[in-house]
C-alpha cells in the first residue's frame, strides 16, 4: 500500500511541477507579436536623428539632459571622450555647447575633483540622443507639473 501511495504522490508532484511550465509557454504576449525568436526579419527602417538643436525639455525631476544631436561615431573610451571636446569647461563657449555640470566633478563621497569623476566619464550611461520616431508602446506618461 505504501509503495502505491509513494508512486501516486511522486506522479502528482511531477505533474504539478511540469504542468505549470507547459501552461506558461502558451499565450505569451510579446511586442514582436506572433513571430517566434527563430524567425528572421528584415533590418528595421532607419530613423532620422534629430538635427542639432537647443537643449530638450526634461520630463521628470533628476532626469539627465537629453542629447539634442547625433552621437554616431563618437569615441568614448578610457583614453578619449569626444563629448568633452565641446562640453568641457574649457571648450563649451567656443563650441556653443552646454557645459558639463559641476556634479560630474565630485566622487561618490562628495569630494570635489579637478577632472571629471570616473563614475560620470561615460556620458551615454545617462545621456541619450533622441530620434524622430513613433513610440514603441503606448503610454500615458505626463511630465511632472513643476516642469511644464
Amino acid at each position: 500500500m505504501n509503495g502505491k501511495r509513494l508512486i501516486v504522490m511522486t506522479l502528482a508532484i511531477i505533474m504539478v511541477a511540469y504542468g505549470g511550465q507547459l501552461l506558461s509557454q502558451e499565450n505569451v504576449a510579446t511586442m514582436r507579436g506572433v513571430k517566434s525568436i527563430e524567425d528572421t526579419s528584415s533590418a528595421p527602417e532607419s530613423k532620422r536623428w534629430e538635427p542639432d538643436s537647443s537643449p530638450l525639455t526634461r520630463d521628470f525631476v533628476q532626469q539627465p539632459p537629453l542629447i539634442p544631436h547625433s552621437t554616431k561615431g563618437y569615441q568614448i573610451n578610457l583614453k578619449f571622450n569626444k563629448c568633452l571636446t565641446c562640453h568641457s569647461w574649457a571648450n563649451h563657449k567656443e563650441a556653443g555647447a552646454t557645459k558639463i555640470s559641476l556634479t560630474h566633478f565630485k566622487d561618490r563621497d562628495g569630494n570635489e575633483l579637478s577632472n571629471v569623476s570616473a563614475s560620470r566619464y561615460f556620458c551615454t550611461q545617462c545621456h541619450v540622443p533622441q530620434r524622430d520616431t513613433a513610440p514603441l508602446v503606448e503610454n500615458e506618461f505626463e511630465p511632472v507639473k513643476v516642469l511644464r
